[in-house]
């Protein structure tokens, strides 16, 4: 019998690759997509991406979506009584494990999978320890496609903001830049690829700057987010918005 997972899905290309490869273990069958939404703007936490798109990119993978409401600025507390309400609901559906599409930030991972134990829920990572200029590249030649909608000033600038990725985007990134973003460094949106039915229908929009005023609690759990808590609050971020057809 096949164990039935969630799997948590931030719209950007880790995601992307990590549900390509589980989809295609025939150990698993993937029950839904998991993505925490900004209560106030809907729009995905971290990557700024409008909830619309999330739906068409659910629509067109063809698995149900699943939506935790997360208020703006939420403490650590919040965040974890919504996860927690919804992981146990999604346990009582049958669900066991949980998937994500981490790389290699041993700290995010041990979160992940201590939170989730207390559940019942078991973390299973596809892309873990993978070198990640592999995967980009494996991304690339598979035929996905994605676009940075956010960046982190403190290692890229505007100019890389709404960009598609591929080999010029890999040589024009910093040397101090992982190719995947994994430390956060920038985020995507994946619009195309094997996984899909049909591309994600969108067209650009404003690019805007962006400052957050740091939280008494930060929140560094976020399904969407790969970076330092403390880092994230340190400096801006520009983002790119994308606007459904």
């Amino acid at each position: 019998m096949k164990k039935k997972a969630i799997f948590n899905w931030s719209s950007g290309k880790d995601s992307a690759l990590a549900l390509y490869k589980i989809l295609q273990d025939p150990e698993f069958e993937i029950s839904c997509l998991l993505t925490s939404v900004n209560q106030q703007f809907q729009r995905i936490s971290m990557h700024g991406v409008r909830v619309e798109l999330l739906h068409q990119q659910a629509n067109s993978i063809s698995l149900p979506l699943e939506i935790m409401q997360i208020p703006e600025m939420p403490t650590m507390e919040v965040y974890e009584s919504v996860m927690q309400e919804t992981l146990e609901r999604l346990k009582s559906e049958g669900n066991t494990h949980s998937v994500f599409g981490d790389i290699f930030l041993e700290d995010l991972r041990k979160y992940r999978e201590d939170k989730i134990a207390t559940i019942g829920f078991e973390g299973v990572f596809p892309l873990w320890k993978e070198p990640t200029i592999d995967l980009i590249k494996e991304f690339i030649d598979l035929g996905f496609k994605t676009i940075v909608v956010c960046v982190n000033e403190r290692y890229l600038d505007k100019s890389f903001v709404g960009r598609v990725i591929d080999q010029d985007f890999i040589n024009d990134l910093p040397d101090n830049v992982d190719v995947c973003g994994e430390n956060g460094e920038f985020h995507t949106f994946t619009f195309d690829g094997p996984i899909f039915s049909k591309p994600i229908d969108f067209e650009i929009g404003e690019i805007v700057y962006r400052k957050y005023e740091k939280p008494k609690e930060v929140d560094s759990s976020n399904t969407a987010c790969d970076t330092s808590a403390t880092d994230a609050y340190d400096f801006g971020f520009w983002y790119c918005d994308l606007v459904e057809k």
